[in-house]
């Protein structure tokens, strides 16, 4: 087992930090419901942040393109992942 100088331990620890960091903003900006999903978010990501959609439409198109329609928006995904995701109004 190498050893691990104590002048590295607040590096590690540093780089650690950083990491939790850099995935709670991520996951932060899948997450919040108040607006939809950004660009580059996976199907699952989407998925387990805003639950099932109302509906999926089918993929079409070479890409495949799908559709999933939440409660106050819209999510387009190119394959897996979002390429646009606009908010709709109500219908009455």
């Amino acid at each position: 087992m190498p050893s691990t100088s104590r002048s590295s331990l607040p590096v590690w620890l540093v780089r650690c930090a950083l990491g939790a960091l850099g995935a709670a903003v991520a996951a932060s900006a899948v997450a919040n419901p108040a607006s939809p999903p950004e660009r580059g978010a996976r199907m699952q990501a989407v998925q387990s942040a805003y639950g099932e959609p109302s509906e999926k439409r089918e993929a079409v198109g070479n890409p495949p393109i799908s559709r999933w329609d939440y409660p106050g928006f819209v999510v387009f995904f190119e394959n897996d992942r979002v390429i646009h995701a606009v908010r709709v109004s109500p219908t009455d």
